[in-house]
């Protein structure tokens, strides 16, 4: 196997667990997502992407929960971004839970199919960066977004910007990548590596 067919396998497996708890959250919550307007979605993700950059910068969760859960879940919001930007807000849930797995799967696959190319094209360069750094950059681009919504809201467009979309697969993106970097065997082999 090849490196990148493993990268692959690894892509697939982080975006398999967001994938899990997005449907353990349907079954409990349905599409409550759906009333979600895009800014929100934005602040949403912005609440968890300065989560990640305070427990790493403090190292202390009085809430006892993690990084991992975070990148899990700003996956999951990215996708949810996704979604909402080409089906717009509702006022309910206006959408089956069947309907609503279709409808990540359909972003999930698009995000990963991107993942891939650009890991392919880019040569894996994200393995040598830091997780923080995916958390910096993860921040830069909701800051971006935040300002293509607020010209929005004026009735401006942006200049040269790919568009909100292409920042939430990036999102989603950084994500994954921090999801693998922290993974428990991925831990494993780094401390046996520097005993």
């Amino acid at each position: 196997m090849d490196r990148f067919e493993k990268t692959n396998q690894e892509f697939e497996a982080a975006v398999a667990e967001c994938r899990q708890l997005f449907a353990q959250k349907l079954h409990d919550y349905r599409a409550s997502w759906r009333i979600l307007r895009p800014q929100s979605l934005t602040d949403q993700l912005l609440i968890k992407a300065r989560r990640v950059r305070q427990l790493e910068e403090t190292g202390c969760s009085l809430v006892g929960e993690g990084i991992r859960p975070e990148f899990i879940g700003l996956v999951n919001y990215g996708i949810v971004g996704l979604i909402q930007l080409e089906r717009g807000f509702s006022d309910s849930v206006d959408i089956s839970n069947d309907e609503a797995l279709q409808l990540y799967d359909h972003y999930a696959t698009q995000a990963l199919e991107l993942m891939k190319r650009k890991n392919h094209d880019y040569d894996e360069a994200w393995r040598s960066m830091r997780v923080s750094s995916y958390t910096d950059l993860i921040l830069t681009k909701l800051e971006r977004v935040k300002e293509m919504e607020d010209l929005q809201q004026r009735g401006q467009h942006t200049k040269v910007s790919e568009g909100i979309d292409a920042n939430y697969m990036d999102i989603i993106n950084y994500a994954v990548f921090g999801l693998i970097k922290l993974a428990p065997s991925t831990n494993l082999v780094q401390r046996d590596e520097a005993q």
